[in-house]
């Protein structure tokens, strides 16, 4: 919206405010109406959002699936995967703690010989 003047741009976000739902207003007056962008670019979809290797989600698990011999694995242990990819990719702590307790879970099978 770098094209219009700011002038052109608070009659527009004012516009947008006045046609939304009494519900809507009060969620953006809640939030601060100064702080309210109606213009922000959305985000990156899901799918191709990416990770520190700079991997899509499809990528890592595409790849961790091929390391797998085809009978060893189901749909199932394929949704689990790419559950928790995308759990790990989008930093949520639920699946962060599932990472971590995995790695710790293996280690001590390791440790007491029962892997």
């Amino acid at each position: 919206m770098s094209e219009y003047s700011k002038e052109e741009i608070e009659n527009k976000k004012k516009i947008i405010f006045d046609s939304m739902s009494p519900r809507g207003q009060r969620h953006i007056s809640k939030k601060g109406y100064d702080k309210w962008d109606p213009f922000q670019e959305p985000k990156d979809p899901i799918d191709i959002r990416k990770d520190k290797t700079q991997r899509t989600s499809q990528q890592l698990v595409r790849e961790f699936l091929q390391s797998r011999k085809h009978e060893d694995y189901s749909n199932e242990y394929g949704r689990g995967a790419f559950d928790l990819c995308m759990g790990l990719i989008n930093n949520q702590e639920t699946y962060k703690g599932m990472y971590d307790f995995s790695c710790w879970y293996q280690e001590l099978l390791k440790k007491e010989g029962k892997e």
